[in-house]
């Protein structure tokens, strides 16, 4: 493999129903980061049907080019037809790296697109930045330069794992909605339009969709909250999540949880914030009840503000909080919610 026919920061840009996901812009900022080191460009992979009419989109949060790949028989997501679509793309283009979101789609389709271009794919990176590899020279190693150095949590978030792929290209990586950030929308640009189109023959490994069921839900998507009031086990019940929900409605806020919360069966899985949850970045975080095991903390640090409540004044929370209080959730948020109303009141 000639590693220097790869150029280029590739960025899968999820659709679904003809609408850009939030993922793929917030890859397109880490991208255009990632390629001002590299002195490349970013060029967002659209794959769909009737699609092409979002390229411009794409255009306004960093892409440089857009390659799309349209075709009826990529309508609807499915395995078979989308990987056949982005490997192809990486086989004609040779890209030197390629994000993809770590959605319910990119989880699916990342592993299946590495194995089919022979490559490495490390998932679920908190971190990703341009560096040597190894880290540190080791006598008789040599340190490659210009690599993508990813960095997940590791053994259960325990540890941090910085992983490279020096020698196979493209290096790819999942990233989780909401770890990085999207760049303020550059109005009025255009990318470079490419269509490209390997050709579909369906074959066995082409499922039959008969029916698409969407899923109706009224709950608030935490991650786009500007105030989570989040509970932990330390909440003592379901029912003393009423607390917390009196608190979040008088500053306008959401309801969110910790993973404990939800293995008791507290709280619905697209409430849980952590590793294994939603990463999410509100302005004001309330942890109430919650110790800060690193797995939690790693999807709500970026906060602006973290006040934190709980009766343990050796909680790991307090280490991360700009606001700590020690005591009784039972008496403290209630007290607050009643101040909180009263000043609000006066305005």
């Amino acid at each position: 493999m000639n590693l220097e026919e790869y150029k280029g920061v590739y960025v899968f840009a999820q659709q679904v129903d003809n609408e850009i996901s939030g993922i793929a812009y917030e890859l397109l900022g880490k991208g255009k980061e990632l390629a001002a080191s590299l002195e490349t460009e970013v060029v967002a992979v659209l794959i769909g049907y009737q699609v092409k009419d979002l390229a411009d989109k794409l255009a306004e949060y960093g892409a440089d080019k857009v390659i799309v790949v349209d075709d009826p028989e990529l309508k609807v997501y499915r395995t078979e037809p989308y990987a056949h679509a982005l490997s192809s793309v990486i086989n004609q283009y040779k890209p030197e790296i390629v994000l993809v979101g770590a959605t319910a789609i990119g989880r699916d389709l990342g592993p299946t697109v590495s194995a089919r271009v022979a490559t490495g794919l490390t998932a679920d990176c908190t971190v990703l930045e341009i560096g040597d590899f190894p880290l540190n020279p080791i006598p008789g190693q040599e340190q490659k330069h210009n690599q993508l150095l990813m960095t997940r949590p590791a053994f259960g978030g325990n540890t941090i794992a910085t992983i490279a792929c020096p020698d196979n290209r493209p290096q790819m990586a999942t990233v989780r909605p909401g770890v990085m950030q999207k760049i303020d929308p550059i109005v009025g640009a255009k990318a470079v339009v490419e269509e490209y189109n390997p050709g579909f023959t369906p074959n066995n490994r082409y499922v039959t969709i008969k029916e698409v069921v969407k899923a109706v839900s009224d709950t608030v998507d935490i991650m786009d909250a500007k105030v989570l009031v989040s509970g932990g086990r330390g909440v003592g019940s379901p029912e003393n999540f009423k607390i917390l929900e009196e608190l979040a409605e008088v500053l306008g806020g959401t309801v969110s949880c910790s993973r404990a919360v939800v293995d008791s069966g507290w709280k619905p899985k697209d409430l849980q914030v952590g590793q294994t949850g939603k990463t999410v970045r509100p302005q004001i975080y309330f942890a109430i009840g919650i110790s800060g095991a690193i797995q939690h903390v790693a999807g709500m640090e970026e906060s602006d503000i973290i006040v934190a409540i709980n009766k343990d004044e050796d909680a790991p929370i307090f280490d991360v909080a700009d606001y700590g209080v020690v005591g009784d959730l039972n008496k403290i948020v209630p007290q607050l919610t009643v101040a909180l109303k009263a000043a609000l009141a006066e305005k």
